[in-house]
C-alpha cells in the first residue's frame, strides 16, 4: 500500500484552509494513535451557502475555529458520515446555533452477535505506562479504533444512497451508504458544475491506514462490498475525516481490497497452522506493530473471523456456525468467549 501521509507543517490548527475549490478544512486538535493529525471538519459550498460534514468532537478550541471559519456564512446542512465520539458530537451545537439539520444514514446500529463472548485478558495490549504517550500518533500499518461512540446522535433526516443532501449554484451533494466500519456509515459525493467528483470518505477509506472494522456493529462483509463500491467509481479524488486528499482513490480503493483479502488469507492461515485464540493470532500477525495496538487488532481479527465463519470456510466449535458450513472440512476455532473485546 502506498499510504499518504499528512504532515504537520501542511496545516495549522485552528484555521479552516481551503484544500480544493469549494472545500475548506478545519482540523481538530486531538491527535492521536486514534485519529492520526485529528479529526477533519469540512466546509464545502462555492458560495455563502454551505454545508458541514463531520463537525467533530466536543472541543472548546475545535468549536471557536469552526465558528470563525463560518463567519459570514449560512449552514444549510450538517453531514455527519458515523457516530464515533470524534465525528457527531459538535453536530449538537452546530444545529442550535445554525438551524440547520442533521443528515446520515441513522444513529449507531444496534447490534447483535451470533456466539457468547467476553472480553481480551486484561493484560493483553496493555504498554507499560512508560512506553508510548496516549497522544503519539501511529505509522500507516498500524489498526486505529474509535475510543467511544456518540450513542446519542440521531439524525433529523436519515438519508439512503443517492439522496441529495445540499445544493447551491456550483455543486451537488449525495449520500452514499457504506457499512462496514459502522453500520450507519455513509460517505458524501461531492460533484461540481466544472465537472469534479469529490467523495467525501469518512473513515471508510482512510490515505494514512487501514480502517478498523470492530464487531458487533462492524462488519468485514460488509465493508469489503463497500470498498468494491466505491473502487468502481470514477471519483478524481477521496477525501477522508482523517488525513490528507487521495488521488487516483480508485487505484488507492482497490489496493486496500486486496490487502484486506491478504490480512483475510493471513488470519485463516494462522487458524490452519493451529493458533486457535485471537490473542495468539495477533501475537503472530502484528508482531511488528506496537503492544498498546493489539488490542484494537483483535478487533480486526475477529471481524476478519466473523466474515470467515459466515462464508463457511472457519467454524466456532460448539456452534451451530459449524453445521451450516459449507466446506466439508473448514477449519476450526474454539467459541470466542475470553477472546473478544467489546467497542
Amino acid at each position: 500500500m502506498d499510504y499518504v501521509t499528512l504532515e504537520t507543517d501542511e496545516f495549522v490548527y485552528g484555521v479552516g484552509d481551503e484544500i480544493l475549490p469549494g472545500v475548506s478544512r478545519v482540523i481538530a486538535e486531538n491527535p492521536s494513535k486514534f485519529t492520526y493529525r485529528g479529526t477533519g471538519t469540512y466546509i464545502i459550498g462555492g458560495g455563502q451557502d454551505v454545508a458541514v460534514i463531520d463537525p467533530g468532537p466536543i472541543l472548546p478550541s475545535h468549536r471557536e475555529a469552526l465558528a470563525g471559519a463560518l463567519t459570514g456564512r449560512t449552514v444549510r446542512a450538517i453531514l455527519v458520515t458515523h457516530c464515533h465520539a470524534d465525528h457527531s458530537p459538535l453536530a449538537a451545537w452546530l444545529r442550535d446555533e445554525t438551524g440547520a439539520p442533521t443528515y446520515a444514514y441513522g444513529p449507531h446500529g444496534a447490534a447483535t452477535v451470533e456466539w457468547d463472548i467476553g472480553a481480551l485478558p486484561d493484560d493483553f495490549g496493555r504498554p507499560e505506562p512508560t512506553d508510548v504517550a496516549d497522544d503519539e500518533p501511529t505509522g500507516p500499518d498500524e489498526p486505529k479504533l474509535e475510543e467511544s461512540t456518540d450513542t446519542a446522535f440521531v439524525p433529523d433526516v436519515e438519508v439512503r444512497s443517492g439522496d441529495v443532501v445540499f445544493t447551491d449554484t456550483a455543486i451537488s451533494v449525495a449520500a452514499l451508504h457504506t457499512p462496514g466500519h459502522t453500520s450507519n456509515h455513509s460517505c458524501f459525493a461531492m460533484t461540481s458544475s466544472a465537472g469534479g467528483r469529490i467523495l467525501f470518505t469518512g473513515d471508510h477509506v482512510m490515505g494514512w491506514s487501514t480502517t478498523v472494522v470492530a464487531p458487533p456493529d462492524g462488519d468485514m462483509g460488509a465493508y469489503m462490498n463497500s470498498l468494491r463500491m466505491v473502487a468502481g467509481r470514477r471519483d478524481d479524488v477521496a477525501v477522508p475525516t482523517h488525513g490528507s486528499p487521495i488521488e487516483r482513490p480508485g487505484r488507492f480503493v482497490g489496493d486496500l481490497v486486496d490487502h484486506r483479502l491478504e490480512r483475510e488469507r493471513q488470519v485463516l492461515d494462522a487458524v490452519r497452522r493451529g493458533l486457535d485464540t485471537i490473542p495468539d493470532i495477533v501475537e503472530d500477525l502484528y508482531v511488528d506493530v506496537r503492544v498498546e495496538l493489539h488490542r484494537p487488532a483483535g478487533s480486526s481479527v475477529l471481524g476478519h473471523l466473523v466474515k470467515l465463519v459466515s462464508d463457511g470456510i472457519v467454524v466456532v466449535d460448539g456452534s451451530s456456525a459449524a453445521d451450516s458450513a459449507s466446506d466439508a472440512s473448514p477449519a476450526s476455532v474454539p467459541r470466542l468467549d475470553s477472546n473478544y473485546l467489546p467497542v
